[in-house]
């Protein structure tokens, strides 16, 4: 048995050795996805599709609690239509693909390949909204959306992708920012409620942010190797789209008013995080929430008298308990289920042998330690629900050690740099709240800002710029990102 646990895991490259190797072997050898015949864009195999599938199930609780609806709109936007908001126009302008024939004809007006939806929803609501008493109006829309990259990783960055996009319009300015910190308040539960992350949440510099809006916040990961991975953002959209776009209502006091909006999205990055923060040198290590299989059971000799019969005894139960529970009775090796079972990063394994039979117990092995535990048949499914329970637990916990202890204070710039480069987390540092100086770290370093933070108090009265020197203004997070 541990020649073929050797064997299994033998072509995964280590995290240690070479952590972007580590990565695509995963995401290939747990089958999540495989490339496609088109360049930058991949395939999403069952398994993987099957972790977006319990995302979305799981926002889109979330967003029809706070009262949105879901919708869907056209997926190819006219030139015209694009170019009504300027500063938007010119952000996604290098991601921009375009559809120029139809029926081997050349159209008279060229199509873009949706990269966003703003401007096609914000024609749609032009139409829709008259009055104060259509609002707010708050829609989401699943769909995927196209844009040309250069670079691509699968799940981090592909040209096509999977994601929602909230889009919201409101009557005050007030409402959309309530409505704009409300949505990553959301994502910031969901994160660490579901995908046991623990994530840092604020606000972008002026630079940082979306193309289009008056301010955009995020939610920030750390991964492993130190890097930040944006993992959803929320966008106060102010009155750009609303004056770009004719989106008029009239107020309670009889006047024509500019509506106030607002977008927010996540996409299939989600899983790349979610691979990077668990994962480690057997495989995938899944949260039990978005695990499509929770408990996988294995019948250890099943050509022995009753084992197979009460092992399907068993799934049977754990599924009728609402646990996603399935039972492996492939021709392999008992050895090789359970290190696939790794690789697959199933939160729980349960063997089932000739002695479990006898002693009535079976024997339960969790993904996040490895530990064994032997739990007797009966209330076998409160059990394995607590034990998924205290999986997800620790995984958080493991997490936020990890990112806590990679968050660096810098009261200089060799300081800073130093903390980066060497230490591979966050710095959090003071900082001028300029966009010359934020271009020059960039430059110097390859460092970017990641965000002021919403929910940690710093006075930075007396303090200055890490870099510049300068009378400092802000906190910010930097740090290397995906």
């Amino acid at each position: 048995m541990a020649k073929q646990k050797k064997e299994f895991v033998e072509h995964i490259t280590s995290q240690s050795e070479d952590f972007s190797r580590w990565y695509t072997d995963v995401v290939k050898n747990a089958e999540l996805m495989d490339y496609s015949d088109v360049k930058g864009c991949m395939v999403i195999k069952p398994y993987g599709y099957g972790i977006w599938e319990l995302i979305q199930n799981e926002l889109d609780a979330r967003f029809k609690a706070t009262g949105h609806k879901n919708a869907y709109f056209p997926l190819l936007i006219p030139e015209s239509l694009l170019m009504k908001e300027a500063e938007h126009v010119e952000g996604f302008a290098p991601e921009v693909a375009w559809v120029t024939h139809g029926g081997g004809e050349k159209l008279a007006e060229r199509l873009a390949i949706r990269p966003t939806s703003e401007t096609i929803i914000c024609s749609m609501y032009s139409k829709w909204i008259q009055s104060y008493r259509d609002l707010p109006m708050l829609l989401n829309q699943w769909c995927s959306v196209l844009r040309w990259e250069k670079t691509t990783r699968p799940f981090l960055r592909s040209s096509e992708f999977l994601w929602q996009e909230g889009h919201t319009v409101h009557e005050t300015q007030a409402q959309a920012e309530e409505e704009t910190l409300r949505m990553i308040g959301v994502y910031r539960e969901f994160s660490e409620n579901v995908l046991a992350i623990p994530v840092i949440v604020g606000q972008k510099s002026q630079k940082e942010k979306f193309a289009g809006a008056d301010h955009t916040y995020t939610m920030e990961g750390m991964m492993p190797d130190g890097r930040a991975l944006q993992m959803g953002t929320s966008h106060n959209l102010g009155q750009n789209f609303a004056k770009g776009y004719d989106i008029k209502y009239l107020s309670r006091e009889g006047k024509q008013e500019y509506a106030w909006q607002t977008s927010w999205g996540v996409s299939t990055r989600l899983i790349g995080g979610l691979i990077m923060v668990h994962g480690d040198d057997r495989g995938l290590k899944l949260p039990p929430k978005v695990a499509p299989t929770q408990c996988m059971v294995i019948p250890v000799a099943a050509h022995k008298p009753g084992v197979t019969e009460k092992a399907q005894e068993l799934t049977a139960a754990l599924k009728a308990a609402g646990i996603r529970t399935e039972i492996d009775e492939r021709e392999q090796s008992v050895g090789w289920k359970f290190n696939e079972c790794e690789m697959r990063g199933i939160p729980v394994r349960i063997e089932l042998g000739p002695k479990d039979l006898e002693q009535g117990h079976v024997v339960a092995v969790r993904r996040d330690t490895l530990e064994k535990i032997v739990l007797p048949w009966e209330g076998l499914e409160d059990a394995i629900k607590q034990l998924l329970e205290d999986i997800h637990a620790n995984m958080f916990e493991m997490a936020k050690k990890y990112r806590d202890e990679k968050i660096y204070e810098a009261s200089n710039f060799d300081e800073f740099v130093k903390n980066v480069e060497e230490g591979q987390g966050f710095v959090r540092a003071p900082w001028c709240d300029e966009t010359a100086c934020e271009l020059e770290i960039k430059e110097k370093t390859g460092i970017t800002t990641r965000c002021m933070p919403l929910f940690e108090d710093f006075d930075v009265t007396g303090c200055t710029c890490v870099h510049c020197g300068k009378p400092a203004k802000k906190i910010m997070y930097f740090g290397k990102s995906y």
